[in-house]
């Protein structure tokens, strides 16, 4: 309620409201001043309104007294329940854990005024979940309240938690929610068999390192905790297997380390053990974290192949020795209780395998063919041994052969030597140090010795001298050599082995005298110092080389020479090949006869000619005309020309050295016909010119000519 001073009752003040709230949750009685709440007001939506008052006068609407403010709080009353916020919740516990440990806090929020009353005072308590767990009612801490929960008993628990107002008492408001506690595993739980003996039933064929059975302890706990490690307690036949975890189902897989064999023994028995990876201190004293079990495993027969008595063979044998000699054996027996017997054969790959054959009873092996240690020193092959009674069942091993040397090669010089002696050499100067090689295997401490022929030992010239270490010296054995006297020396050289047998060759040394200065340098040597060839020498084959080249080149100039004479015979001029066929010693006609002689239009095929006269040389006389069989119309130019070729072949007055004929082939229908007189049937004496003279001054050089010729012929009767 608001009231001024200056209010006497009589109507002439007005009071006014403003701020939060006016109009809409507040309204004023202009009259009175009575402040009203025109609806409910809610104390968690808006604790407090701060509002302004002031008085006017009615009719001049002035203040009468300042505005004055004021605040109008809303008092809380117990309408809102406590809630939990981030229920539900999850927790968990390892188990056997002690009473009183910590699980979880909850926590529920009262929306009305803690500072008023108790309406916002919470207390916690356990609807559900007793009495495993109990809660603390202030703090909503929850704990475990019985000892030694096993997770292997139970492992899931739901909690139900309730939160009321008022401190709990009667009448206040509550919210519940869910706590779900899992309790977490610990490894308190050894492993054990189910059983404790094992039997395994193992193939004495089964290979080392496969997986011959499984055995398995059990773990309640779970996760790291109940992983398992397996170990073979040392003792009766334990080294022979290994065993190892399978990391997904925590098996114990027993593996072979060794070939098992029935016939050697058929049963073994030995403990395997199993404890945790990780241990939890905590409950040592439960008790050791393991168990043990016994494995008896039982050996099966199996039908084996047969097993040979080495893993390889190694044999030796001279080159050359005789086929079919024996020269080892091999061994192999068939183990099982039944005792197959046992055939050997070769096991064939290439030809090499040929050099040797094997009893296939007995296993002996001997050689096929002659053995050459220079070609193959060591053979290399397998045998296979099959059981009688089961012939798949085979076994197989390496043989090797050594060849052993024969001593069959006798030693020579290594190298070929260029020896010389100067003329002026003294007695016991050494010229020339070899020496020898063997074909042979040499043994260790192969010696060779050196020596003079027999021959050639009475000769005063050269010796030899042995320095024992498988060389020797050539050795003057005289004052001055002369090489008009005697150029070449030729020196056998016995070279011998210490083997057995004793082999020797006699090898000769070629030294050549040269001339020296004072100094021993020499200064002229013509011929090279080797070992006698057979047959002919360098030098001799580069002579009868060179003969041969220079005969050769003499024969070359001899027939270039020749064919140049011909050419010059033949050829007169410098011109054209054409104008060397028929030459006249006549003037051309000027410019205007530009194509001088046309060789080619005095040729014609249609016209015979009785008499052949040579067209190499101006005509002296008439000849009597030669008969040949006329032309065809219309016959092929390549005919005409062989036709022509045969005629001149067989002429007895053509030139007897080569020479060039030349033919055209004027073609059918000439309306002016040939104006040649060589082709016509009659003879030159026969034929009237005079008409040249009317052809024009073109044909004026050739009218003159021939009747120049006329008027001279002296058979003409005038």
């Amino acid at each position: 309620k608001l009231h001024s001073d200056l209010d006497k009752g009589v109507g002439t003040v007005k009071y006014t409201l403003s701020g939060d709230g006016a109009g809409t949750v507040f309204t004023i009685d202009e009259t009175t001043g009575d402040i009203h709440a025109i609806r409910s007001l809610d104390r968690e939506e808006k604790p407090f309104y701060t509002l302004r008052a002031q008085a006017v006068d009615v009719d001049t609407k002035k203040p009468l007294e300042p505005e004055s403010e004021f605040i109008i709080k809303v008092q809380d009353i117990n309408d809102n329940e406590p809630k939990f916020l981030d229920g539900p919740y999850v927790a968990s516990v390892p188990e056997m854990s002690p009473v009183g440990a910590y699980v979880l806090q909850v926590k529920a929020t009262d929306a009305d005024d803690p500072t008023y009353g108790n309406s916002a005072r919470v207390v916690y308590s356990i609807l559900q979940g007793q009495p495993y767990f109990s809660i603390d009612p202030k703090t909503g801490v929850i704990r475990t309240a019985l000892p030694n929960m096993d997770r292997e008993v139970k492992e899931q628990y739901q909690v139900l938690i309730q939160a009321k107002d008022m401190g709990g008492q009667l009448g206040g408001l509550a919210g519940t929610t869910t706590v779900n506690i899992t309790l977490t595993d610990v490894n308190d739980n050894p492993p054990r068999f189910p059983k404790s003996i094992f039997h395994l039933k193992v193939p004495e064929t089964s290979h080392v390192g496969s997986a011959i059975g499984r055995i398995r302890a059990v773990d309640p706990d779970f996760g790291k905790n109940a992983e398992i490690e397996y170990n073979i307690v040392p003792g009766d036949g334990g080294n022979l297997f290994d065993i190892t975890t399978d990391e997904y189902t925590q098996e114990g897989v027993i593996k072979l380390k060794k070939p098992l064999d029935f016939e050697t023994k058929k049963a073994y028995t030995f403990k395997v053990e199993a404890s945790n990876l990780h241990l939890d201190h905590r409950f040592h004293s439960v008790g050791p974290f393991k168990d043990t079990a016994t494995v008896k495993i039982n050996v099966l027969d199996m039908d084996e192949p047969p097993v040979f008595s080495k893993p390889m063979y190694t044999m030796e044998v001279y080159e050359d020795t005789p086929v079919g000699t024996i020269i080892g054996a091999v061994t192999a027996q068939d183990l099982d209780a039944g005792s197959s017997s046992v055939r050997y054969f070769i096991d064939w790959k290439n030809d090499v395998d040929s050099y040797f054959t094997i009893d296939a009873t007995e296993g002996t092996i001997a050689t096929n063919e002659l053995l050459d240690r220079e070609s193959t020193a060591q053979y290399n092959f397998s045998v296979i041994a099959s059981k009688v009674s089961n012939p798949l069942l085979t076994s197989k091993v390496n043989v090797i052969i050594n060849v052993l040397d024969v001593n069959e090669f006798p030693p020579e010089i290594s190298v070929p030597y260029e020896t010389s002696v100067c003329e002026n050499a003294k007695p016991g100067q050494v010229i020339q140090t070899i020496t020898a090689a063997d074909k042979d295997l040499s043994p260790a401490g192969q010696r060779f010795s050196f020596k003079l022929s027999s021959e050639a030992s009475n000769k005063p010239n050269f010796t030899v001298h042995d320095y024992r270490n498988n060389t020797a010296g050539i050795e003057t054995r005289r004052n001055g050599y002369s090489r008009r006297h005697q150029e070449l020396y030729f020196l056998p050289v016995v070279i011998e082995d210490s083997s057995y047998p004793v082999q020797s060759s006699t090898n000769t040394l070629t030294i050549r005298v040269c001339r020296c200065d004072s100094d021993g340098t020499i200064q002229s040597c013509n011929v090279e110092a080797i070992f006698l060839p057979v047959g002919l020498s360098t030098g001799a084959l580069i002579a009868i080389l060179l003969c041969i080249v220079i005969l050769l080149v003499i024969v070359v100039l001899y027939v270039a020479l020749r064919r140049q004479k011909k050419k010059d015979t033949l050829m007169t001029s410098k011109e054209d090949i054409r104008d060397n066929v028929i030459h006249y010693d006549d003037e051309g006609g000027g410019e205007e006869d530009t194509q001088a002689f046309d060789i080619g239009a005095l040729r014609n095929p249609k016209v015979i000619e009785d008499n052949k006269i040579r067209r190499d040389i101006k005509p002296d006389t008439l000849r009597f005309p030669r008969h040949r069989p006329p032309v065809e119309d219309n016959t092929d130019i390549r005919d005409f020309i062989n036709q022509r070729l045969q005629e001149n072949d067989v002429d007895p007055s053509a030139p007897p050295y080569d020479s060039l004929a030349t033919y055209a082939y004027e073609g059918n229908g000439s309306v002016a016909e040939s104006l040649s007189s060589i082709d016509s049937l009659t003879t030159e004496a026969d034929q009237d010119y005079d008409y040249l003279s009317d052809w024009g001054p073109r044909f004026k050089i050739l009218a003159d000519m021939f009747g120049e010729e006329e008027s001279y012929n002296p058979d003409k009767v005038t």
